[in-house]
């Protein structure tokens, strides 16, 4: 949501920002310039990536604008800490009912290893290289709009290029010479602003959620091997805190008082 409002103030600071210095909105009506920097933008992109990454692009807008809701890390660690409560009172075949109530196909697949009895080198091997192989999903798809961002201003150029030439061959024209030089900076002006406050930004976007997800994998994974290793649950609760900030610290502990209070009522 705040990737939307930044992207909506921007256009409209710009757009104020046009007025004040005397330039009129209506200037941006120009379809030349447009085609050529959102629509060379897209060519540029089917060109250095396969289509079957270029198709993805609506879900990773979807991702950086809207940003999906994901099992926070106070979440995670309540229930890696129930995980082994429940394996230190009733063994590690109890977890079975815990499986149930899980969305996390990640943390839900490791539990299901444990619980088949998987010795822990091999479960932490393959929980590894599940994140590595999102590593490389994620790196990919933020790539997408770091090139798009780097190529979108190159094609600003090349619009007040096109602009500029068509000013030339309209010497004797003023009127044509006006427009022609207002279309080649307008193309200019589209190139920059998509490139850096539309597609760097959204791939900045996309690589700090990579790397959120990715902080959560690891603690689940900490978590469930501890679990398989028979970790006493305080003890793994004071490894884990170091994944919070000192906030959810206060937030995890006032949940842990209120489950605490459900158990002795």
């Amino acid at each position: 949501m705040s990737s939307l409002i930044g992207i909506v103030l921007a256009l409209i600071l710009i757009g104020v920002g046009m007025v004040l210095k005397g330039t009129p909105l209506a200037a941006l009506n120009n379809a030349a310039a447009f085609l050529i920097i959102f629509g060379g933008t897209t060519a540029t992109i089917m060109v250095a990536f396969p289509f079957s990454e270029f198709k993805k692009i609506p879900k990773l807008l979807q991702i950086a604008l809207l940003q999906r809701k994901t099992p926070s890390k106070v979440e995670q660690i309540a229930l890696l800490i129930r995980c082994a409560e429940v394996a230190k009172k009733e063994g590690l075949l109890a977890l079975e009912e815990i499986v149930l109530e899980i969305d996390d196909p990640f943390f839900k697949k490791g539990l299901e290893m444990i619980i088949d009895g998987n010795d822990a080198e091999f479960i932490e091997e393959v929980l590894f290289d599940e994140v590595e192989a999102m590593d490389k999903r994620h790196k990919v798809g933020a790539l997408i709009f770091t090139q798009a961002g780097t190529y979108a201003p190159t094609l600003g150029v090349l619009g007040a290029v096109i602009g500029l030439v068509a000013a030339l061959v309209n010497l004797n024209d003023i009127e044509k010479i006006g427009h022609s030089i207002s279309a080649a900076f307008i193309a200019t002006l589209l190139g920059i602003f998509s490139g850096y406050v539309l597609w760097h930004p959204i791939a900045n976007k996309l690589k700090r959620i990579s790397k959120q997800e990715q902080e959560g994998k690891m603690l689940v994974i900490e978590g469930l091997l501890a679990v398989y290793k028979g970790v006493i649950p305080k003890m793994l609760e004071t490894k884990l805190m170091v994944y919070l900030p000192p906030k959810d610290r206060e937030k995890y502990q006032m949940k842990a008082g209120e489950r605490a209070n459900e158990k002795v009522a």
